[in-house]
């Protein structure tokens, strides 16, 4: 407070009285706040005794401080900043915006991961009664995290009479006493959710087993169940036509309790369902939500083309029509004209996977959808599984045409099949791979071990979802099973699934380390040398270089979304490449499915003159440089060189390029987007 003189007015007088009083330097009258900024605190001659306002205070009164904040030097300033956030505020809006309307559709777990088939009789036995089961699988979820693998399907564990090893199913809502309880489920489920797997199950939608409920009711003609099955007028001696099952012989059956014959495509002990009647197609969509509810990733659709047959019932043509009728007894002896892909089947697919959108809604539940259809050269069949441009079925059909490389052991064998799918697939579409499964050799017994490795390459460098099955990742073989337990087997002892299904090595110990106590089918006799114990500390192993790949694959952008391009093929060699524009590395797989062989890609322009190698199946070492006019690759060897480039191969060889998902890096901002 300064000293300020107060004046006092006499009622009486007009005169004026001035005397010492106190001023608030806070307070100035409205002219005076009209100072110039330049101005304030000062005064023009430094003597004078008149009022001096000083500069603004924390603390001042409200009123104070918007007499301050009318001034020039306050106001705009303040206008400036104000309108600068909002500019920035809208050009952060525009730029989100652009991101997300140019950002490419991130990949689904299914296409991120490859995917890990489990036959569950020979994974892992906990209970040691010889048997593989769910608890095993449990035990050994570290084996998938160390593959780098997010994706794990599981070969039926329904209940089960067991005649075809679970693909008879007595109850689709239990589990089978063999292989646990619904509990020894939940918490498979629930521990593979937690360490972010994804579990995949077989759905066996085509039959069921002779014991299900619903086919005791059918046989006894029980109201709303008649129609359940496939049944037609026969004697026990003269089935209803020609009409052949897989396994071999007739696929009809009489059955006594009803006087009639029914149809399985499959075993006798396998009545195929009768998808023509509503309420079976209903109840089978239960049993998908059933699971659904319960937290399934994904399902593998069963033998999917044999779910409708013509209700003609006529003979199948021969496929050789000079062959007495009589001696008719295997599936390739005649043309299913009438038991395969029938009018109707894609709309029941296409029913089950709006069913499975349905469940799709909560973000990172995707649920997934394979189906299993050998078409064999009729490979137009198989692509009709993926939809159309408007309505989805799967989201891709299994391709087994890799499982016939041991037939086409070349280079150029390797191209012809790589390029039966691509150039077949509907554009835009995930591609897929396998090389083996529970129905087919093994592909290190097939093909020859000295292959493994680089069909390993093959497999997971593709582009697209590749597909392991158990012990693949580690070469294991085919097993000589003289006691045959597969019912294929024991009609043809030569296409016996047996040895293809023989318990995982998992150690040196007794059984592989599958059981303490017995297996149900034998160990092969390399467990102590091919397992996954010893080949975890070989740092040169079938094994390490499976993980490898697979974490290749993974980190680098090009090989799980960016282009495929043939660029060489011969009688030993097959070479692609992988690249995605805008990205700065991109990879050349050099693979030797021959002899010996050398390559010069001097033609290529767009490969640099030399190449570094990223990863080697034989004893070549990374960083090592290699001339694209001298590649040298061993018989069964397999190189990925990785290169730098500008110039993309894919822009000039269109004809020769397929890519899916396309997206392009944008290396400033470290993202993709769409182009």
């Amino acid at each position: 407070m300064h000293s300020s003189t107060m004046v006092k007015e006499d009622p009486s007088d007009t005169g004026i009285e001035l005397k010492q009083g106190v001023s608030n330097t806070g307070f100035q009258h409205e002219e005076a706040a009209q100072v110039d900024c330049a101005e304030c605190g000062s005064s023009e001659d430094p003597g004078e005794t008149t009022y001096t306002q000083v500069k603004p205070y924390v603390g001042m009164p409200k009123e104070v401080l918007l007499l301050y904040s009318r001034q020039a030097c306050y106001r705009v300033p303040r206008e400036i900043l104000f309108w600068l956030c909002v500019a920035l505020t809208l050009a952060l809006i525009a730029v989100t915006v652009a991101v997300v309307v140019l950002s490419p559709r991130c990949l689904s777990w299914w296409q991120t991961s490859p995917v890990y088939q489990i036959y569950p009789r020979s994974f892992m036995d906990s209970d040691n009664d010889g048997v593989g089961d769910l608890r095993g699988i449990i035990q050994k979820l570290d084996h998938f995290e160390y593959l780098n693998i997010k994706a794990i399907w599981i070969s039926p564990f329904y209940k089960s009479p067991m005649k075809d090893f679970g693909y008879d199913v007595e109850d689709f809502r239990d589990i089978d006493p063999l292989f646990g309880t619904m509990q020894d489920f939940d918490d498979l489920l629930a521990a593979m959710h937690d360490r972010g797997l994804k579990l995949i199950m077989d759905y066996i939608p085509n039959h069921t087993s002779d014991k299900h409920i619903w086919f005791q009711l059918s046989r006894n003609r029980t109201q709303n169940y008649e129609d359940y099955y496939i049944w037609a007028n026969c004697t026990p001696t003269k089935p209803p036509n020609n009409w052949v099952s897989i396994f071999g012989n007739s696929s009809w059956t009489y059955d006594e309790v009803r006087g009639q014959c029914y149809l399985h495509q499959f075993l006798k002990e396998q009545p195929d369902l009768n998808f023509h009647n509503p309420t079976v197609v209903n109840e089978m969509l239960a049993v998908l939500q059933f699971w659904l509810e319960k937290g399934v990733d994904g399902f593998r659709m069963d033998a999917v083309k044999h779910l409708l047959e013509a209700p003609h019932l006529r003979n199948e043509p021969q496929v050789d029509p000079n062959q007495p009728p009589e001696t008719v007894d295997t599936e390739f002896e005649l043309y299913h004209d009438y038991t395969t892909s029938q009018p109707g089947l894609h709309d029941i697919i296409r029913g089950w996977r709006v069913e499975m959108d349905k469940y799709s809604r909560e973000p990172g539940r995707y649920r997934f959808l394979v189906t299993e259809c050998y078409d064999y050269e009729e490979i137009y069949k198989t692509m009709m599984y993926y939809g159309t441009p408007y309505i989805k079925e799967s989201d891709f059909p299994f391709n087994f045409y890799l499982l016939y490389l041991p037939d086409h052991m070349s280079g150029q064998g390797a191209f012809d099949l790589v390029d039966l799918w691509m150039s077949n697939m509907p554009q835009g579409k995930w591609p897929n791979w396998l090389v083996g499964n529970h129905d087919k050799p093994r592909i290190s017994s097939s093909a020859g071990s000295e292959y493994t490795r680089v069909i390993n390459m093959l497999l997971l460098t593709l582009p697209g979802t590749p597909t392991t099955y158990y012990g693949e990742e580690i070469g294991m073989e085919n097993v000589n099973v003289t006691d045959i337990q597969d019912p294929f087997g024991k009609f043809n002892p030569n296409s016996s699934r047996d040895p293809q299904r023989t318990p995982m090595q998992w150690s040196p110990m007794e059984n592989a380390g599958f059981s303490t106590n017995k297996t149900w089918l034998p160990v092969h006799p390399d467990y102590k040398t091919v397992n996954v114990e010893i080949q975890k500390n070989e740092s040169r192993s079938v094994l390490q270089q499976y993980r490898a790949l697979s974490q290749l694959r993974e980190t680098e952008l090009p090989l799980h979304r960016g282009w495929m391009c043939y660029v060489w093929s011969d009688a030993n060699v097959f070479a692609f490449l992988r690249e995605m524009d805008g990205f700065p590395r991109a990879f050349l797989m050099v693979l030797n499915f021959g002899s010996d062989a050398v390559i010069d890609l001097s033609a290529v322009s767009e490969l640099p003159l030399e190449l570094t190698v990223r990863l080697s199946t034989h004893s070549i070492e990374p960083g090592t440089q290699i001339r694209k006019s001298t590649i040298v690759t061993k018989r069964g060897e397999g190189l990925i060189l990785e290169y730098t480039s500008h110039q993309r191969f894919h822009l000039g060889h269109a004809s020769k390029c397929y890519v899916s998902e396309k997206a392009c890096y944008l290396s400033a901002l470290n993202i993709l987007y769409s182009c």
